[in-house]
């Protein structure tokens, strides 16, 4: 079991005062910790529901425990572990897994910052997987049934969490597509061309990046041989599309990989 897993059950938990400002109902819990600085995060735009008021934005940032340093290598929470937080990746990245009966890892999905984790343990109260840190990481730990409670009160925290559930979805059936329907070196193209995607969204160059995750890592995810991931890469390089040195990645021709 992780450590972090359970840091929420350790919090005091009081009745917030009615006369509290931005709490709209007496019964509402509020937490005896150091509020989190939400407004300030580099990452504040994927977490934060748009649309807040100042009040609500004082609310949520209430219930978000203090962010956690999870080593590379740790683990955030360990699939069958009791289903208590969802967490939002504050910097680093994570890998999520799976384990065949064999022993076999598999690697369902890469999460970088401003990515929410832990959404597979809704369904069923626990988790379904591990999420383990790829490099060293910060996490901010969301209490799930506090952000339930909000969720009654204020719309726009619902619709940001039914968006989070949904892109989940999307994540999953574009992974069945890719492993279902794709050549080797299109899958390879897409994952770059993915990766490129998600970090020019938080500000940096989408055509020259470093890869957190190992070569492994990635045939793993994208159902290749470690062999095949080198292989395809060197074509896709060979082919001037690409400029690859160890994780270092440099894009050549965006139209072109995306034409694989």
């Amino acid at each position: 079991m992780s450590d972090v897993a359970d840091y929420s059950e350790a919090l005091t938990i009081v009745q917030a005062p009615a006369s509290s400002p931005g709490i709209t109902s007496p019964a509402t819990p509020a937490l005896k910790h150091t509020s989190a600085n939400c407004s300030n995060c580099a990452m504040h735009a994927f977490c934060m529901p748009e649309g807040l008021t100042p009040a609500e934005t004082e609310r949520i940032e209430a219930l978000v425990c203090p962010s956690r340093t999870i080593k590379s290598g740790e683990s955030l929470f360990r699939s069958g572990d009791s289903f208590q937080s969802i967490y939002a990746v504050r910097a680093g990245s994570f890998k999520t897994i799976v384990m065949h009966r064999d022993g076999r890892e598999h690697v369902t999905g890469f999460h970088l910052a401003g990515d929410v984790l832990g959404l597979d343990g809704i369904c069923s109260g626990r988790h379904s997987c591990d999420a383990l840190a790829i490099e060293d990481s910060k996490v901010c730990i969301i209490p799930f049934h506090l952000l339930e409670a909000m969720c009654r009160d204020v719309k726009a925290v619902q619709r940001h969490v039914h968006r989070l559930m949904g892109s989940e979805i999307v994540r999953e059936a574009t992974l069945m597509m890719l492993l279902g329907t794709m050549s080797a070196d299109q899958r390879v193209a897409t994952f770059l061309l993915n990766m490129s995607g998600k970090l020019e969204s938080r500000g940096y160059s989408p055509a020259e990046f470093h890869l957190r995750m190992t070569r492994e890592e990635i045939g793993s995810y994208l159902g290749l041989k470690l062999e095949t991931v080198s292989r395809m890469l060197s074509k896709l390089q060979k082919d001037g599309l690409v400029d690859t040195h160890g994780k270092q990645i440099r894009i050549l021709d965006m139209d072109g990989l995306a034409r694989v």
